[in-house]
């Protein structure tokens, strides 16, 4: 399993980070809206029969009067939920006043979930806000007052509090959710980024925040809308996963400027984003951009120090005359831009209403003295309300709205401010997450297949490092935005989450894998930082197996790199075959490493291994002295000559210049395709600036901004030396003391893996450095590329091209660049030719001249953006000189017909990567095998699944009840024959279990698919939409279980199982 380097530095100075002030920033400087923060409810008050609000003592319920009448309404089911009949969703909204505009007031707090401070420090405050007395203020205006709504979102926060509460407040809270008055939107466990996150991580931080809610408020707990207010741009992929969660809308509040004129002029803020080329309308989701971003109105911020309304006649500052016109002002400036009789004003911030009474006191007067004015002829109505509420409204005015169908990145809030230097920042912990997730999925899968029960403990062991994951989703956190020291907290979490699951995986091999009750398995360790050759067990040990674990759902040949200290070993698979090894001496830039220095690995055994579909085997491995087990594991170390040299094996050819030790050409051999092919580092010189305008606008941890266009190479040449063997060849190549890679081509791969390690970054000059790797081939991609949306669809983008506005391109190189979640490729259509390069981990990327691709894989800058974070991006590494990065790019060839099956597959098994553990046994492999299976397989098709499926989710999910994703992994247009339609049959699937019957859900599992409904809308040249989303799949057949999945469909299944 690959980790990172800086993962030991992330843990080890944890503590050392210092709690900086809370800075309550605006990271949205110089929108043409200032940018802040929201709020939902909904509250309407007839002027004919209204009081003063603060006179209305009769409209308040105490808190008794309260709970007799719950008796009867919250009657829980089973699961602890609120019963079907409670009056929540739609059903609760205000219908407003026909022929005046109503005004939604939505009050809401946004809950940074670590930022400036950590996860901790947020929840219980300190010298700043805490969310727990922001939770419990709100919840004592709500219970004054029937008529005010609240909203709430970050699920992390939410479950923190709800386990605090005595039971009779959870009565109190279930019956708010229940009459509507506390709704919960997005309902993830974060508000996750959307372009460092990838879609899997998406589902399963939300499904964990839906899950919550379902258990404790039942179907009144399901969100109904997306509320991405602060992430920093927008991914198309975000918006078909929220339309397959059943949400009805989305809202978010960061647009790019010019977007954003583009719309006011064309009064198109709101529209249905068709957000996949595959599902069409299954993936439609009408898009609102809030027009304050998400925070109140200017100067009706009543926790920021804006005035108080006023309005006792007899004082002196009695302002309620001049505060309504100020509103109607502003009410009627925001209106114009919308197509409808209504707006939506988000009242709330960050970190807001930790005074709540604050807050509803002036909100209940301003809505008092306003709806008054209607007796003089106002046409002004303002109501509590909430983001649901306001959706319903809108959708009831029948209106036909234009559509999108490409995404919002990247995003400026200005000229020469570009937020696309997060696509890479801190790209240690971007690795940290993407590897962390893999292991999550195969902790999961382990325990669903291994079947271990209540009693072993397993769901609460992986709880820990599925919540981990869900708080590092968010958009302050994966995105690298976040200060050091929360950077530290993170990795921390995700830490003890993998070491969690490192436990059950050890009970999941403990149950799968002993031949009798009477044995018991050795402790199988596991070592994260094998990628360094860091690896105790393997080093110090002559003899040791090897279990390698599978989740990719078709077999896999994956080669291994295990750390050793000795050049010879004899290795034997599962059948006790020998098996053909090398061992490969470590590079100068490992041995360099200061992570390495309580390594005793002098090389790495590299050898192949075949293994079945989420199934298992095994390797028996002991070192020798034997001189002919050392030849033929030896490898041969040579430096070139001169003259040019090559690399290759069956499928994949790789030519590198004498004279410079570059890359030369790339040959794909089976294809007899060839283009030429430099690859290169360089940097850009961040821009120093002071942030008071776009001019002066400094690179930092949001913003890339290189102080020109032109890259500086690290060097001109590099150093080279050949290492070859039977199981891999490979280039070293050294560009300066602090870059270097490893162009590696092993036995039978059709692939070129690149590894490459950069740091610590030179600042001494006093510059900071944006670090890229750059692809430069003879092909001509007439200024188009392709990246992935999130690791599924693929986008075509256009050089300073934006497909819904005339671009004026301030910034040429940072305004081209693009979030590469795991691949990005141009293509020569001419010579139908396709270069793939895929990540690691998510990177900004671009190609900036026809022919190119570069990625940028490090960030070392010296100056804030003023966004927020208040501190440079300067990462200190593990001994304060700067951290250092170790990563992988993998290079395919081909003509770009067979280009595609190719990457779809590819993306997919570098995530899914194999999960090795080691046993250290004195056993023979033949008295191992006598006790434990060397092999095993949870598919019964040994080919595993159709070639364009892919098992997203397999865990357990109640008593006897397991969740299953399904998808397909192909979009309609890819190839003909994977992007028909596949069939997989789920009775027959398994090899533990069988199941016996399914009941379909949404994506989130937390409704059933025949229930599910959305609001429909007319889009113009689409006309309209569906209602119900069980019309887009083929029914499962009870009896037979085939599940029939189209292009780029997931299907999610809580399915009823028994032991086979």
């Amino acid at each position: 399993m690959m980790y990172l380097v800086g993962v030991a530095l992330l843990l080890a100075v944890y503590n050392q980070g210092k709690c900086l002030g809370f800075v309550a920033a605006d990271r949205s400087l110089d929108h043409p809206i200032q940018r802040r923060r929201d709020y939902a409810h909904e509250f309407s008050v007839d002027f004919q029969q209204a009081s003063h609000p603060l006179d209305a003592k009769e409209t308040l319920k105490p808190v008794d009067e309260f709970l007799d009448k719950l008796k009867t309404k919250t009657q829980q089911d089973e699961t602890g939920a609120l019963p079907s009949q409670a009056k929540c969703g739609y059903s609760q909204c205000s219908p407003g006043k026909a022929g005046m505009l109503n005004v939604h007031l939505v009050p809401h707090t946004h809950d940074d979930v670590g930022w400036l401070r950590t996860v901790d420090e947020y929840f219980y405050g300190d010298d700043i806000t805490g969310v727990q007395y922001i939770l419990d203020t709100a919840l004592t205006q709500l219970l004054e007052d029937p008529n005010k709504r609240f909203i709430y979102v970050e699920q992390a926060y939410f479950t923190r509090w709800w386990n605090e509460l005595h039971d009779n407040t959870r009565h109190l809270v279930k019956g708010l959710v229940s009459e509507g008055r506390l709704e919960f939107i997005l309902g993830g466990w974060s508000m996750n980024d959307e372009a460092s996150t990838r879609y899997t991580s998406i589902i399963d931080q939300q499904t964990i925040g839906f899950r919550f809610l379902y258990d404790n408020f039942g179907d009144c707990g399901r969100p109904r809308i997306g509320w991405q207010i602060d992430p920093f741009g927008h991914s198309r992929e975000q918006a078909s996963l929220f339309a397959q969660f059943g949400f009805d809308g989305l809202f978010f509040a960061r647009l790019d400027y010019q977007d954003w004129n583009k719309r006011l002029q064309t009064k198109t803020l709101e529209q249905v984003w068709m957000a996949s080329g595959s599902l069409g309308d299954q993936a439609s989701l009408f898009t609102g951009v809030l027009y304050n971003g998400y925070g109140p109105p200017g100067g009706f911020c009543f926790e920021c120090g804006d005035t108080p309304i006023m309005d006792d006649s007899k004082l002196e500052n009695y302002n309620v005359d001049r505060r309504v016109d100020d509103f109607l002002r502003t009410v009627r400036d925001q209106a114009q831009y919308y197509t409808t009789e209504n707006i939506m004003l988000t009242m709330g911030s960050d970190f807001q209403y930790e005074n709540a009474r604050k807050n509803f006191k002036n909100m209940d007067k301003l809505i008092y003295h306003v709806n008054m004015r209607q007796m003089n002829g106002s046409t002004v109505n303002v109501l509590y309300s909430t983001p649901s509420c306001y959706v319903k409204a809108v959708n009831e005015a029948n209106k036909t709205y234009t559509s999108k169908e490409d995404d919002f990145f990247p995003y400026a809030h200005r000229d020469h401010s570009f937020w696309t230097g997060y696509f890479t920042s801190r790209p240690a912990l971007k690795g940290y997450e993407r590897s962390s997730d893999n292991f999550l999925q195969i902790c999961k899968q382990l325990d669903a297949l291994s079947m271990l029960t209540a009693g072993h403990g397993a769901r609460t062991k992986i709880d820990v490092l599925r919540k981990a994951m869900g708080i590092l989703q968010h958009h302050d956190g994966v995105s690298g935005t976040e200060k050091q020291h929360v950077a530290y907290d993170y990795a921390r979490m995700v830490a003890e989450g993998v070491a969690s699951c490192q436990e059950v995986l050890n009970m999941a091999y403990g149950k799968l894998l002993p031949l009798s009750s009477s044995m018991s398995l050795p402790v199988v360790q596991f070592c994260p930082l094998a990628n360094v050759s860091i690896c105790p067990v393997s080093e110090n040990s002559k003899q040791f197996v090897i279990l390698v674990y599978n989740p990719f759902g078709r077999e896999v040949r994956h080669h291994l790199r295990i750390p050793v200290s000795g050049n010879s070993f004899i290795v034997k698979d599962a059948h006790q075959m020998p098996v053909t090894v090398q061992v490969v001496p470590l590079p100068a830039s490992t041995l360099a490493l200061p992570e390495f220095e309580a390594s005793k690995a002098t090389g790495e055994l590299v050898f192949a291994a075949e293994i079945p579909p989420l199934g298992l085997t095994t390797f028996f491995v002991q070192a020798s002295t034997d001189i002919s087990d050392a030849q033929r594991s030896t490898s041969v170390v040579s430096d070139p000559s001169g003259s040019d040299f090559t690399i290759k094996n069956q499928y994949v050819s790789v030519t590198f210049d004498g004279d410079t030790g570059f890359m030369k050409s790339l040959t794909n051999v089976k294809s007899s395709l060839t283009i030429q092919l430099t690859n290169s580092w360089l940097y850009y010189r961040s821009f120093d600036g002071d942030n008071h305008d776009g001019e002066h606008q400094a690179s930092g941890a949001y913003i890339f901004r290189p102080n020109g266009t032109v890259a500086q190479p690290i060097s001109s040449k590099a150093t080279t030396s050949v290492v070859q063997g039977s199981a891999v060849q490979e280039v070293r190549q050294t560009f300066s003391d602090w870059a270097s890679q490893v162009v590696r081509v092993y036995d039978e791969s059709r692939h070129v893996e690149i590894e490459w390690t950069i740091g610590p970054v030179p600042v001494q000059d006093g510059i900071g450095k944006e670090v890229i790797s750059r692809f430069v081939t003879d092909l001509n991609n007439y200024k188009v590329f392709y990246t992935d949306s999130n690791g599924r669809e693929m986008l075509q983008r256009i050089r300073d091209y934006r497909p819904t506005w005339n671009l004026d391109q301030t910034e040429p190189v940072a305004g081209n660049y693009y979030p590469v979640n795991s691949k990005i490729f141009i293509q020569d259509v001419a010579k139908s030719r396709q270069l793939t390069v895929f990540t690691d981990r998510t990177q900004g990327g671009s190609s900036l001249a026809n022919g190119e691709i570069e990625l940028m894989a490090h960030r070392r800058v010296l100056h804030d953006d003023s966004l927020g974070v208040s501190e440079p991006l300067s990462e200190p590494g593990l001994d304060g000189r700067g951290l250092i990065i170790r990563g992988k790019y993998y290079l395919y060839l081909d003509s770009i017909a067979e280009s595609t099956p190719v990457h779809r597959e590819m993306a997919q098994r570098i995530y899914m990567a194999p999960s090795v553990g080691f046993i250290s046994t004195m056993m023979s492999p033949d008295a191992y095998s006598k006790n434990y299976k060397t092999s095993w397989s949870g598919l019964k098709e040994s080919i595993g699944l159709p070639a364009n499926v892919h098992l997203l989710t397999l865990e357990q999910w109640r008593s006897g009840k397991f969740l299953i994703r399904l998808e397909h992994i192909y979009e309609s247009h890819d190839k003909q024959n994977l992007s028909k339609v596949a069939n997989v049959s789920l009775e027959t699937l398994f090899t533990p279990f069988s199941i016996v019957s399914v009941d379909e859900q949404t994506l989130g599992a937390n409704q059933p698919l025949a229930h599910a409904t959305r609001l429909q809308w007319m889009v113009k040249g689409h006309g309209k939409t569906k209602k119900d989303l069980s019309s887009y799949v083929t029914p499962v057949d009870p009896k037979k279980l085939i599940v029939a999945l189209k292009p780029m469909q997931i299907r999610t299944f809580v399915v009823t199982v028994k032991v086979n």
